[in-house]
């Protein structure tokens, strides 16, 4: 691949299926450089003329891995998170390759558990977070979206409630009386993420607030 700017990152998708192929095309369609691959000539065939270069090859073959020069990629994903020993043997091998970081799909907590003492920066659940997410969105009226950062704490928009359009985060004191942090709102393609004490949520807003798992029981 050529040798990439300051302004773009190298990655490397190993896996090729509909997740990585969501994450390739993402990061390509964002301008940065993207190295498919992926054993199955039909799938590197497809993303041919989609990502910067496939190549089609056993990642779990450490010679050809190798080949690739694995310590020029910013981050390095691994997809195949239905073959647990395949995805294990990849993270392992990149680490001991060089990758600078490895970032690993798992398809339960004992996989994501194993990825992780075999190197993995960061473990994805997809199935299981986009699970979460619909239930969340299910069971909570105001709740628009969820994103959990850790155990303890999400990432949540919500539409606020009727009695708080037209007051100020001053007066709603929502951190002391409901534990979230309110850290952006919404109105329409405008963000604001400089608030202030005497911000006023107006009519169309949507809040993007931290809040814990007990502060969203409070919210439904």
């Amino acid at each position: 691949m050529a040798k990439k700017s300051n302004e773009r990152k190298q990655y490397i998708v190993i896996g090729l299926g509909r997740f990585g192929r969501a994450i390739a095309e993402t990061l390509c369609g964002a301008g940065q450089e993207v190295l498919g691959v992926d054993s199955s000539m039909d799938l590197v065939e497809e993303m041919r003329d989609v990502l910067t270069q496939t190549v089609q090859l056993d990642a779990m073959d450490r010679e050809a891995l190798e080949a690739l020069g694995i310590p020029d990629f910013d981050v390095a994903f691994v997809t195949m998170g239905s073959d647990i020993r395949a995805s294990g043997t990849i993270v392992l091998q990149l680490k001991e390759l060089g990758a600078r970081r490895v970032i690993a799909k798992a398809q339960d907590e004992f996989h994501g558990r194993m990825l992780e003492k075999l190197g993995a920066d960061q473990v994805l659940f997809p199935e299981r977070d986009m699970g979460r997410r619909i239930a969340h969105n299910l069971v909570s009226g105001n709740i628009m979206d969820y994103l959990e950062l850790s155990p303890e704490f999400s990432l949540v928009e919500i539409a606020p409630r009727a009695e708080w359009l037209g007051k100020s985060l001053a007066d709603l004191n929502l951190r002391t009386r409901l534990g979230i942090n309110v850290v952006a709102a919404k109105n329409g393609d405008a963000l604001n993420a400089a608030l202030r004490p005497d911000t006023v949520i107006q009519e169309g807003d949507k809040l993007l607030v931290v809040a814990s798992e007990q502060a969203l029981k409070q919210l439904r």
